[in-house]
Formats: C-alpha cells, sequence, structure tokens
C-alpha cells in the first residue's frame, strides 16, 4: 500500500483536550455612591469607576439621572466642549432647576440665575471680561496682607486654649471676611453674611432648612449695597472694592444689570468662600495625616520656601480638593465622551476628584507629595469655566497654612479619622469640623 494511503501517526492517536485559557475574574462589585461611607472616603468607588465604567449614568441622590465623567483626559475634554451648557435651561428634564436638583441650591427662587456658572457665550464672554477688569491679579496680591492678619487674628482667638475646631473657627471665617472685605462690605454687616454662609453649608449651629432663605437675604442685601456703592461713586467717591470695580466697569461701556451684578457679587462669594473653607480644611487634615509631608511642608515655611509652599498647595488640591465635581453641564446635541453617546439634553457631571487621581496621568496618585512638580491637576476647572477666584483661593490657602504651621508646630488631631463627618452634598468636599490640639500659645 502506498505510504500515501496510510493513516498518519496522528490521526491515528486518541485525540488530547487542549489547555484551556482561565475564565477572567469576574470585575469586583462596585462600591456604593453616595453614602456615608462614599462621603468619608469617595476615591475607591473613583478607582472602580475609572476602571470598569469611566463615562457611567448614575442616578443621583436627588433622583437626577446624570453621566459620571472620571478619567483625566475625558474630564479635561468635557470641560472644555462647547457641545456642553452651563445653562440649566439645555437641560432635558425642565422641571429639574426649579426644584432645586440642579445648579446651586435657592439661586433661582432669589434671581441669581445670570452668574458665571450658569451661562454660555456670548453673555459669559462678557461678564467674564467685566468681573476681571475688577477682579485683577494685582487686587489680589495686594490683599496679601490683610489676609494674614484675618489668618493671625483668628489664631489669636484661641491659640491659649490649646483646642480648636479648625472648621469653625478658622477655616470658615478666614475666607467669608476675606472675601467681606474684598467685595466690600461694611465690617458691621460681615457677622449677617457669616451666618448666611453658615445656613448654606449647613455649618454645625446653624439653622436647619434655611438655605433657600439664607440666599435671598443675601441677594436682597447685595442688591441693596450695589445701590448705595453706585450713588457714592456718583457723587465722587473713589472705594476701591470689588463691587464698585464691577460698577465702574458696567458704567464705561458695557453693560451690567442690576440682577447680574447681585449675581456676580453673590456667586464670587459662595465661590470665593466655599472652595477655600475645603483648601484649609481637607488640606489641613491631609497635612496631619502625612506626618512626614507635614514635615517637609513645615520645613518650608520656616526657611520661607515659597515655590515649596505653592507646590504643596497644588498637590494639595489634586490629592483632596474642595470641589468634587464640577458644576452642571447639558447636552446640546448628541456627542460621544469616552466613547459612550450622550444624548441631547442630558446632564454630565465631571468628576474632578476622580480626575485627580487618574493613575493614566499621575505617578501613584494616591500618594501625597508636596515635592510633585507639573501638577496639571482639575482641581478649579478647565477652559473658559476655569475658577476666576482661584488666584485669591491660593493666596489664602498658602496664607492659612504657613500661619497654622508657623504658630502651633505641634498641631495635631484631637479626634479619630472614623469620627470625622463630611458635609453632605454633590459638588463641594468638605469636613464638618476638624478637632485639633496643641501647645497653648500665648501672645
Amino acid at each position: 500500500m502506498p505510504d500515501a494511503t496510510r493513516p498518519t501517526s496522528s490521526s491515528s492517536e486518541t485525540p488530547q483536550p487542549q489547555p484551556t485559557a482561565a475564565p477572567a475574574p469576574a470585575p469586583s462589585p462596585m462600591p456604593p455612591l453616595f453614602d456615608w461611607q462614599f462621603a468619608a472616603d469617595p476615591y475607591p468607588a473613583y478607582a472602580w469607576l475609572r476602571e470598569h465604567a469611566p463615562v457611567r449614568k448614575t442616578e443621583l441622590p436627588s433622583g437626577v439621572e446624570a453621566w459620571l465623567v472620571t478619567r483625566y483626559a475625558d474630564a479635561r475634554q468635557a470641560l472644555a466642549d462647547p457641545r456642553l451648557s452651563k445653562n440649566p435651561h439645555h437641560h432635558s428634564e425642565q422641571g429639574a432647576h426649579g426644584k432645586g436638583k440642579v445648579g446651586i441650591p435657592g439661586e433661582r427662587g432669589a434671581n441669581l440665575m445670570t452668574h458665571l456658572l450658569n451661562i454660555d457665550p456670548p453673555d459669559h464672554t462678557r461678564l467674564r471680561r467685566l468681573v476681571s477688569k475688577a477682579f485683577t491679579p494685582r487686587r489680589v496680591a495686594a490683599f496679601e496682607p490683610r489676609v494674614r492678619e484675618l489668618a493671625d487674628g483668628l489664631i489669636d482667638a484661641f491659640a491659649a486654649r490649646g483646642e480648636a475646631d479648625l472648621i469653625h473657627e478658622f477655616a470658615f471665617p478666614l475666607p467669608i471676611y476675606a472675601i467681606c472685605d474684598m467685595l466690600g462690605v461694611p465690617h458691621e454687616d460681615q457677622e449677617d453674611f457669616r451666618a448666611w454662609a453658615g445656613m448654606m453649608i449647613h455649618q454645625p449651629g446653624s439653622p436647619r432648612g434655611g438655605v433657600g432663605r439664607a440666599v435671598k437675604r443675601m441677594r436682597r442685601y447685595l442688591a441693596e449695597l450695589i445701590h448705595r456703592k453706585r450713588a457714592e461713586l456718583a457723587a465722587g467717591g473713589q472705594a476701591d472694592d470689588l463691587i464698585s470695580g464691577l460698577i465702574r466697569a458696567s458704567d464705561h461701556g458695557e453693560h451690567l444689570t442690576e440682577n447680574e451684578a447681585a449675581a456676580m457679587a453673590f456667586i464670587l462669594l459662595f465661590a470665593g468662600f466655599e472652595t477655600t473653607v475645603n483648601l484649609i480644611g481637607n488640606g489641613t487634615y491631609a497635612l496631619l495625616r502625612h506626618p512626614a509631608q507635614r514635615a517637609v511642608l513645615q520645613r518650608a515655611v520656616a526657611e520661607g520656601d515659597t515655590a515649596l509652599l505653592e507646590a504643596a498647595v497644588e498637590e494639595l488640591l489634586r490629592y483632596d480638593g474642595p470641589v468634587e465635581l464640577a458644576t452642571w453641564r447639558f447636552a446640546t446635541r448628541p456627542l460621544t465622551i469616552g466613547g459612550q453617546a450622550v444624548a441631547e439634553g442630558e446632564p454630565v457631571l465631571v468628576v474632578l476628584a476622580a480626575a485627580d487621581r487618574d493613575p493614566a496621568k499621575f505617578d501613584a496618585p494616591d500618594t501625597l507629595d508636596l515635592t510633585r512638580r507639573d501638577n496639571q491637576h482639575l482641581g478649579y476647572g478647565h477652559g473658559i469655566h476655569y475658577c476666576l477666584g482661584a488666584p485669591l483661593a491660593r493666596l489664602e490657602g498658602r496664607t492659612a497654612l504657613t500661619a497654622l504651621l508657623g504658630r502651633l508646630p505641634d498641631l495635631r488631631l484631637a479626634a479619630e479619622p472614623a469620627d470625622l463627618r463630611w458635609r453632605g452634598g454633590l459638588i463641594m468636599r468638605g469636613l464638618r469640623t476638624l478637632p485639633v490640639e496643641f501647645t497653648p500659645v500665648n501672645g
């Protein structure tokens, strides 16, 4: 028989089972969102989202559904995308804003809609140009001695006790008094602003359920203050505060309505104090939890190393920043973010806290490193809506940390981290209290 007709050895052998690839491990379940455990440490949940669902539609505690964007590259793109509008009227669920489910609580009822966080070009361009004329880098830099004075005065009030709640007694009042001074709110009225601000962010001791009431009172006061300052300027007054600067800018060629002026003053106050409260509070807490990094910063303070101090503030903004999610955006037409289709009218929330811990952008992102360089975090946003008050917040953060570490060198946490509570809310991230101890200091 010819060889070609013989069965081959392989065909005559019993077939052997082929090795099979091990099944891919099932993804771990997503950690819960928006409960108390998440509020205390949202970063594990954000890491899960970045890996498994970087653009994910999620039902928020208010009942509104929104897309959460968690990767750095997608976040940066979304923050600058002109197809994502800031105007809540583009929301497909038209009643949501009127019911306080999107936007800043109380702003609609107080007729405070026309501010930079709620409008698009060309109105946004016009208003931002007007505010920029009044809120100049020169004005911010010249304000540093006053911020130092405020920080020292607040520390003086508790230094001899050897203990304090750094949120209630330091991080909260410092930016309130600073922005009131900058806006031109008379000193005799600033305690009212402190009370209203406490109601807006549910500070301990403030009345509950008073957000809308506080916003309306603040709006009414700001309208009266604007009228008064306009009259003073017309009579030849030379006040150099921020509200007077806004009036001068609007009275010299460009138009700023009364509602726009009140709304701009309101958002400068609101954004100017809460972000800084959280920057100081979260930043101090991070330093108390990382003693080696705190020692690095204390040496920089003692040696007057301003470059390291500035780098440290940027790292604190990245590591556990004051703004957890960027404010609301709404798709004006169908678009794709990170490979995910987003329909017209759907809300999009860019998760700054998740993007700033993205390992695709930052080395060892869960490590606090105050010497980190080229720190291109998104803590104050990106694009045309980049936070106008960021230079003032940075100045206040640097000044506050310098005063605390310089005057209270053995500052230490006076509570277990698990016992601390974080304020509920969707946009901002901050502690309710921060109890500390230190060696009492007189004078």
